[in-house]
């Protein structure tokens, strides 16, 4: 990997490692904090990278977790007592509750 894209690496889950518990930002939320506008850039990261920081804190814009880890998702969730709206046949995160925006 280059530098760049280490620092780029690094940046995301930074901004990650910093959501607290019972908080999430979406993917656009966390390419914004770290001033570019490619969410699915972050989602990469996340999939590479991500096991080592709060993945499940990092949702899609219509507050559903990432597609595949939705049950393991729900338990930290549940855990965390992150706002949850029942829509649909998996609970999504109530953003406007539960957004964080890092300062």
């Amino acid at each position: 990997m280059t530098d760049a894209a280490d620092d780029f690496v690094s940046r995301v889950l930074a901004v990650v490692d910093s959501i607290p518990a019972g908080r999430v930002m979406t993917y656009g939320d966390v390419a914004a904090a770290i001033g570019i506008r490619a969410a699915r850039a972050v989602g990469t990261v996340l999939a590479r990278y991500g096991s080592t920081v709060a993945w499940w804190r990092v949702v899609r814009a219509d507050g559903r977790p990432a597609a595949g880890h939705e049950a393991r998702a729900l338990e930290h969730y549940l855990d965390e007592q992150t706002p949850l709206t029942s829509a649909g046949e998996f609970p999504r995160i109530a953003l406007a509750r539960a957004r964080f925006s890092p300062d």
